[in-house]
Parts: structure tokens; C-alpha cells; sequence
């Protein structure tokens, strides 16, 4: 009896305590996890009954150290609306909101006054943005006819920082604000709020969903973002590439900086951009952007990969040796190097070195078509897989050709173009051992629940060996000391000594509107990574149209030395001195 008892005591005791357990699990969701929300319906006392406050997740760029900086977020203040049927002078409003709110009416005087004349309206928008201490002041003065409400706007603390690939928020087909460009688009299911729990009762929020108390389902999949893009890095891509626009009067330069280890990319820019903060002022074209969505014939950048293929495929070694005639004529057309020297017997180190179109040329006829072409599939047939939307994919048409000339043209960059971000993945693999790494913008993403879920981006593949992959390197590296004099010339502080860098610049003839290329415009651009021997940083840059210049080497050099000092500093990366070799003794285009 007496145990028959204690069970049923020990039993109601369990359930008291399994019953407070859930209580207690349940108010940390509703006050740690959804705090933020309750604390937006003290907001609402000033917001019309049947609107809520916008919501949305949080975007983060991450320094260094692993610190989180807002490049994303919310700013809370006030917006005015009049109630017409209610205004009883409408010159004094307008007075009293210009009084405190200048800045913040979207309306003209005389907009102001026809709409707050017309009295068969009861709203109507006229002020937005407007301060804590303007929208306080302005409903102190209780101004028949005037609503002071609550509003919430997306906001961007870092203005035109990454402003291309962060994105913006904007009303799309519908009347709901959305992510229409960038990473607010590509994740905007993530980034997004339903907004319907900022009015529930308390209590019946406490004690609903019992079977979610642990993860609701969209606790499951709501979170705030957060990249690899690092905001010191960003700035001082986005400087550099300013300067050289400034300098070249080009009409648009961009770069990208990746771990090539991984696909991580810590910075990418393009320039002209935007302030997403004045979307009113902005050119919707800038809204586009050309690391993802702009294809480019990026010239001589492309050699190192024709090198590879060649390589990789068995029919050239390092030790090669063809009779270079400074031009050829393949299917009636002239093929020359870029000075049109005949440089006799040279090998395939010389080829990248000395940047000769007839060397890439002779590769490409060892190669074959059918091998020449699997290559090149492998590393522009698809998209990147980059988290940006609008990616686009190469134009590569010629690959399908059978004319020799068209894969002449290939194997130094011409008569094929790809995405900047493209270019820059197959590039890596000469820094990654052969293997191509997904590019990316987003590492984790902390969800509402307070789980903080990493993401993983899957290597797109090997493509040529790591033993091809390290004898590019080492012809990559001969290159770049010369182009470093080069720069010297216009900067000396921009040198420094024992850092084995691998890099090639690249010199394309711009394609003419009806076909064909100009003789003397050019796109430039410019690819190298560091310590060559363990890579950390993989860049890509360029510049279009640069006015009063010809070669890559005197408008990116400057710049992608500027970015290896800086990073090396800023990283505190060790020089890496293996098998460091001599400068050789001529400068290359």
C-alpha cells in the first residue's frame, strides 16, 4: 500500500518536474532565442494595428580574428503618414514635419499639400527615416492629421563596402520587401521573417507548439549570414581598384582575393559600384555584378592553363623545345607573339615567361582538338556554383568548332570568354595542387534556434595533376620578379625581397560591337598567388578599356604588389623560401 503510494508520488513528481523543464526550455526561446521580436511589440505602441515592423536576418562580414562586423541589419526610427480626413491645415504640417525631418520627406511641398487636401484618402506616406529624437519630437506635438508610426529599413553600415555581392532588399512583383540582388537574394529564404510572432499573447506563446519547444521548423532554416569576407581586405581591394580606374579612366576594373585551399573568398569588388543606403540615386546597372555575371576574353592568363592541359596530357614536358618564327598562319589567319620577335629554339618555361602566342599556339596543336577541348570543359564547361545569383556561363562556342585557329586563339585567351569569378577557380588549381575548390561568399549560418550551422562547398573537382600543377608554379614564378621592376620603377616602396610569388599578367585586344577586336584598346588583367610554394591568397584582377597604356604589366602590377604586401602584413605570413629562383634577366609584356 504504502509503496503503491510513493510510486503514484514519485510519478506526480516526475511529471511536475518534466512539465517545469518545458516551461523552462520554452521561455528561453521566447526570451533569449525571440527576445529581440517582444521587444519590437514595445516599438508597436506607435504602428498602426494591422501592419507589423519589417524583419529580417542579419548579414556579417568577418575579420581576422573571427570577429563579426554588421554588413547587414535593421535600423529602427519613424515614418510619418497623414489621415487627410483628419488634417485641419495642412501648411502647418508641412512646417512642423520640414521643422524636425527635412531630410526624410519623400514628398515635395506641393505634393505635400495636394495629398493632405484630398480628403477622399486616409493614409497617405510622406516622411521615412525619420530619428528616435525627430520621431519623439514630432509626435509630442500631436498634430491633427499627422501619424507618427514605427518603421523598420534595411540598412548597410559598411555604404558601398561589397555592395554588389552583399546586395539590397527592395519590393520585387509583389508588395513584399525582398532580396532582389546578391546574397540578400541568394539566401533570401534564410535571411527572411514571416513577422507574425511580434503579437502574440505571451502566454499563448509560452504554452503553443509544445511538440517544437526543442526547433520549430522555421527556427530550422531562418538565421543571420554570416561570410568570409574579411572588411579590412575588402577596403583595401576596393581603394586599389578605384585608384587604378582613376588613373586609366577604364570603364570598370574589378578583383577577387580566395583561399584556393578552400574556395573562401575574403574580398571582391568591382568598380564603379553603389551606395545600397540611396538605392534613389543608384544606376540600375550597377546593381549588376561582373565578377558573376560579366564575361570577359581575358588574354594571357589563360596560357598557364593551356600549359596544364599540356602537361598533364603527356605531350610537352618543362624541357620542350619548339622553333618559335614570332608569327604563323593557321586556316589563313596570322598568329604573332606580341612583339612579333622570332625567339628560335625556346622551351615552355620561356613560353610563359616570355608570354608568346605562337608557344600556347604549338601547345594547343600537340594537344589536339578532342584532348584540348576536354580540358577546357573541365575547367569553364559549368557555372562555378558560386552562392551569388545571375552567375553566368562562358561563352565557349568555339570549343565546339573544328577550325585549328579557333583553339590557337583559345590558348592564349581570345575567342573564349568567362566570368571573372570562372577565370579565377581554374587559375587556383595551379595553387591547389590540381584541384578546383567551389568559390564562396557565406561560411555558417547562425540560426534563430541559436545553433550556429557551417556550411560545406564541395571541391568542383581535380583537373590536372599535382605534379602538373607544381610545374606551372614554378614557370609562374619566374614571371613575376620582372613585372615587379617594372612596378618598381613608378613605386620602389611597393618591392620587397624573399617572397616566391607565382603570377601572369594578361594583354587582350577588345572585341569590337559587330566582331572582330581593336588594335589598340585593350582589357588587362592579372592573376598570382602567395608564398608560391604553400599558397594562402589567390587574386584576380582587371581593368577594361584603360586609356594610354598597353600592357597588363604597368596598370595591375602596381596593384597586385600593393595587395601581396598588404596581405602578408596584415596575416602575418611567413615567406615561404623554398626553391626560390633567380630573377631572369629579361622583362617580359
Amino acid at each position: 500500500m504504502r509503496g503503491a503510494f510513493r510510486n503514484r508520488i514519485r510519478l506526480v513528481l516526475g511529471a511536475v518536474v518534466f512539465a517545469a523543464f518545458l516551461i523552462l526550455v520554452r521561455l528561453y526561446f521566447v526570451q533569449i532565442v525571440d527576445g529581440a521580436n517582444y521587444a519590437a511589440r514595445a516599438d508597436h505602441q506607435f504602428a498602426a494595428g494591422s501592419s507589423g515592423l519589417f524583419d529580417r536576418g542579419s548579414i556579417y562580414f568577418t575579420t581576422k580574428d573571427g570577429t563579426l562586423i554588421s554588413a547587414a541589419t535593421l535600423s529602427t526610427g519613424f515614418l510619418v503618414a497623414l489621415n487627410p480626413q483628419t488634417m485641419t491645415n495642412p501648411e502647418a504640417a508641412y512646417a512642423a514635419i520640414d521643422a524636425v525631418a527635412s531630410s526624410s520627406l519623400s514628398v515635395s511641398h506641393d505634393a505635400f499639400v495636394s495629398a493632405a487636401s484630398d480628403k477622399s484618402r486616409v493614409y497617405v506616406e510622406v516622411a521615412h527615416h525619420l530619428s528616435d529624437a525627430a520621431g519623439q519630437a514630432l509626435a509630442a506635438e500631436n498634430i491633427p492629421g499627422v501619424e507618427v508610426l514605427r518603421e523598420r529599413w534595411r540598412t548597410y553600415p559598411g555604404g558601398d563596402l561589397a555592395a554588389q555581392s552583399i546586395g539590397i532588399v527592395s519590393y520585387g512583383s509583389g508588395d513584399t520587401l525582398s532580396g532582389q540582388t546578391g546574397l540578400e537574394a541568394e539566401y533570401d529564404s534564410v535571411l527572411s521573417r514571416a513577422g507574425d510572432t511580434l503579437y502574440k499573447n505571451f502566454f499563448a506563446e509560452l504554452f503553443s507548439n509544445v511538440g517544437q519547444l526543442l526547433v520549430s521548423a522555421r527556427a530550422a532554416h531562418e538565421g543571420d549570414l554570416v561570410t568570409t569576407i574579411e572588411p579590412e581586405v575588402e577596403t583595401r581591394l576596393t581603394e586599389d581598384l578605384t585608384k587604378v580606374n582613376a588613373q586609366y579612366s577604364s570603364i570598370g576594373s574589378g578583383g577577387i582575393i580566395m583561399d584556393p585551399a578552400t574556395g573562401a573568398i575574403v574580398a571582391l569588388a568591382s568598380f564603379p559600384t553603389f551606395d545600397p543606403n540611396n538605392l534613389s540615386q543608384v544606376n540600375p546597372s550597377l546593381l549588376r555584378n561582373p565578377l558573376v555575371e560579366n564575361v570577359y576574353e581575358f588574354g594571357s592568363i589563360m596560357k598557364p592553363l593551356t600549359m596544364a592541359s599540356g602537361l598533364d596530357a603527356g605531350v610537352i614536358t618543362p624541357n620542350t623545345t619548339y622553333d618559335d618564327t614570332g608569327c604563323i598562319t593557321v586556316d589563313r589567319a596570322k598568329i604573332c607573339n606580341y612583339d612579333f620577335r622570332a625567339r628560335g629554339i625556346t622551351d615552355m618555361t620561356l613560353v610563359i615567361e616570355h608570354s608568346l602566342n605562337v608557344g600556347a599556339s604549338w601547345i594547343a596543336t600537340q594537344l589536339g582538338q578532342s584532348a584540348f577541348k576536354k580540358y577546357f570543359e573541365s575547367y569553364f564547361g559549368t557555372t562555378t556554383g558560386i552562392d551569388l545569383p545571375n552567375e553566368q556561363r562562358g561563352l565557349t562556342g568555339n570549343l565546339n568548332t573544328t577550325e585549328q585557329v579557333n583553339f590557337d586563339n583559345m590558348s592564349f585567351g581570345q575567342g573564349i570568354a568567362v566570368t571573372p569569378v570562372a577565370m579565377l577557380r581554374a587559375l587556383a588549381a595551379i595553387a591547389n595542387g590540381g584541384v578546383m575548390e567551389t568559390p564562396h561568399l557565406v561560411s555558417g549560418i547562425t540560426l534563430n534556434s541559436g545553433i550556429t550551422k557551417q556550411l560545406s562547398w564541395p571541391a568542383a573537382g581535380p583537373v590536372f595533376s599535382a605534379n602538373t600543377a607544381s610545374e606551372v608554379t614554378r614557370m609562374l614564378v619566374t614571371v613575376y620578379p620582372n613585372d615587379a621592376k617594372l612596378a618598381m620603377n613608378s613605386d620602389p616602396s611597393l618591392i620587397y625581397a624573399s617572397v616566391p610569388v607565382a603570377a601572369k599578367t594578361g594583354t587582350a585586344q577588345a572585341e569590337k560591337p559587330g566582331g572582330g577586336y581593336y588594335t589598340n584598346v585593350y582589357f588587362h588583367s592579372f592573376f598570382g598567388f602567395f608564398p608560391a610554394y604553400a599558397p594562402r591568397f589567390a587574386i584576380l584582377l582587371y581593368t577594361d578599356h584603360p586609356q594610354g597604356v598597353t600592357y597588363a604589366s604597368e596598370t595591375l602590377t602596381p596593384t597586385f604588389m600593393d595587395l601581396v604586401s598588404f596581405l602578408m602584413n596584415y596575416y602575418d605570413i611567413p615567406p615561404d623560401l623554398q626553391d626560390v629562383l633567380p630573377l631572369p634577366a629579361h622583362v617580359p609584356s
